[in-house]
């Protein structure tokens, strides 16, 4: 959904960085945040925002994007920090990844 009278474009770059950096910084924290919740409550995760990053220029590849977003190699971070999605987490999620059509 780009609107093009959107306010958030007015945001200066320096302000818009530092948030996404505290955002990241704040995941980075919550582990018990795992990637399949979120995605199943807000269609987005952790390895989204590393996407986004490369959709936004950074000339690294997919792995080491999604190293700067976990603070680690991304197979550590999920050895570490998530367990298997049952079925209903699955459901959720692809229903909320159906909301998401056309956003970006």
């Amino acid at each position: 959904m780009n609107d093009m009278n959107d306010r958030l474009d007015d945001l200066p770059d320096e302000v818009a960085a530092a948030a996404f950096r505290r955002l990241v910084r704040h995941l980075r924290n919550r582990h018990d945040a795992e990637n399949i919740e979120l995605m199943g409550l807000a269609g987005f995760c952790r390895n989204c925002l590393a996407d986004w990053i490369i959709d936004a220029g950074y000339q690294g590849d997919k792995a080491a994007a999604r190293e700067l977003v976990h603070g680690m190699p991304a197979a550590e971070w999920k050895a570490k920090h998530q367990g298997e999605s049952t079925a209903e987490q699955i459901a959720r999620m692809e229903a909320s990844l159906a909301r998401n059509q056309g956003m970006h």
